[in-house]
């Protein structure tokens, strides 16, 4: 099992539990950025977390998006870069740009 897997169940698990859970996975990355395209996290409505998409960077924008799709139940995907006069508000003081997609989990119906 892999740490996107390990994310997957976690998210599963808080799923099955009640809890009302999105997904977000990095989809590309560009220069310096901490985490892979692949890299997961996982985020419920009452604010418990799992994984990373940036190392901590974006973590708080990402799961703000997560809670707007949780409420709406559409995806997004978002960009974050980096610019001169931006370096210290939220994106990638590393130099990097990331694009990470939201999505909320909705489990399959019994078979």
């Amino acid at each position: 099992m892999n740490d996107s897997e390990d994310i997957l169940s976690i998210a599963l698990d808080w799923h099955k539990a009640g809890e009302q859970v999105a997904i977000a996975t990095v989809t590309s990355t560009w220069g310096s950025s901490p985490r892979r395209p692949g890299s997961r996290m996982a985020i419920t409505a009452s604010g418990r977390m799992a994984g990373s998409v940036s190392g901590g960077c974006i973590e708080g924008a990402v799961a703000e998006a997560a809670g707007r799709s949780i409420a709406t139940g559409l995806p997004q995907l978002l960009d974050f870069g980096v610019t001169d006069e931006r370096a210290w508000e939220v994106g990638l003081a590393c130099g990097g740009k990331i694009s990470v997609f939201v999505e909320k989990l909705v489990a399959d119906a019994p078979a």
